[in-house]
């Protein structure tokens, strides 16, 4: 596979590809993901301490999954509503970090967890780091489906300066080295900018490895 050059580098470590997936592979990955969240449904999960719930509904993919509720953030190998463990990947998102991760490291570990999060109208995520996995040399990708949406990105201080870039129905956004620990997040969707979803609303399915080595 012939790997093309971002469409843009955001910032340091922090790359954008353009319609990485056509419509009809975006179509077929939706498909794939619609039959694994039958299994594991989409949640509502909660803020710690406070119990307040998030604005977006969300679900996992692969050995790990991550959950949040009033005990704190982690990772676990069951759906916390149906204990069930979490389906697969489709082999669309395997795919996708065997191409980009080795472009952060040399031999980047395979992926233990694909977060899915589902962003209806009004749904936004807060600023915040990926810093749940115990091994953070490896990158974070992701992927969008549906609705476009603001994505915005600082460094590694909460109050530092940040920077915005719209993400299409399609595009793949990965970030790593000195931007892994950097704080991201969604600001707003922007409805009917997409017919992929029915119904409308937006997908990201973000790939990460989770645990050291061994």
């Amino acid at each position: 596979m012939v790997i093309s050059s971002p469409s843009l580098t955001v910032a340091p470590g922090v790359f954008l590809w353009r319609e990485w997936l056509s419509p009809d592979a975006q179509k077929a990955l939706l498909a794939n993901l619609y039959a694994r969240l039958k299994a594991a449904p989409l949640y509502r999960p909660a803020m710690p301490g406070s119990g307040k719930p998030f604005s977006v509904e969300q679900s996992n993919l692969g050995p790990l999954g991550w959950v949040s509720d009033k005990t704190g953030y982690r990772y676990q190998p069951a759906h916390p509503v149906t204990a069930k463990p979490w389906p697969d990947m489709p082999p669309a998102l395997r795919t996708l970090w065997d191409v980009l991760a080795p472009q952060f490291l040399p031999k980047p570990s395979p992926p233990s967890c694909c977060l899915v999060n589902f962003y209806r109208a009004g749904a936004r995520m807060g600023l915040h780091q990926d810093r749940d996995e115990a091994d953070t040399s490896q990158p974070v990708i992701a992927i969008s489906l549906g609705d476009e949406a603001l994505f915005r990105i600082g460094g590694a201080v909460r109050k530092g300066p940040t920077r915005s870039v719209a993400l299409a129905s399609g595009d793949v956004i990965a970030f790593g080295g000195a931007a892994r620990m950097a704080f991201h997040g969604i600001d707003r969707v922007r409805p009917g900018t997409s017919t992929l979803v029915p119904g409308g609303g937006r997908f990201s399915l973000t790939i990460r490895h989770v645990a050291p080595p061994g």
